[in-house]
């Protein structure tokens, strides 16, 4: 480790551990879009610290600025469309809770 201390890289993984762990609650605990699609933001600025942290731990930052500016435009455009899906199955079923939307799929196909 060139550029960080020992405790100060135990204290980063820490914090991206808890980052990363209180996505993956939001993940799979919250029934509502809007809270998966927070945790997976959480994971994936858990994932761009990440970066940033073995990029300094190897003494290469710009390449590490660089791979995380690439991510930060990936992690947009996952989340405009994202948003927009959601949107979209909130117009056409007035919920964001996936039980509910999964029932009144099951209900449709069972109709249909």
């Amino acid at each position: 480790m060139i550029g960080i201390t020992s405790s100060v890289f135990w204290i980063c993984v820490g914090f991206l551990a808890a980052l990363s762990i209180a996505g993956l609650y939001c993940i799979f605990v919250s029934n509502n879009l809007i809270r998966i699609l927070i945790g997976i933001e959480l994971i994936m600025k858990a994932i761009t610290l990440l970066i940033v942290l073995i990029g300094k731990m190897i003494d290469k930052t710009a390449m590490a600025q660089a791979l995380v500016i690439n991510f930060i435009v990936f992690e947009v455009f996952f989340i405009t469309i994202a948003c927009g899906v959601i949107l979209s199955i909130y117009k056409h079923t007035q919920s964001l809770d996936v039980r509910k939307i999964m029932n009144k799929k099951n209900s449709e196909v069972s109709n249909g």
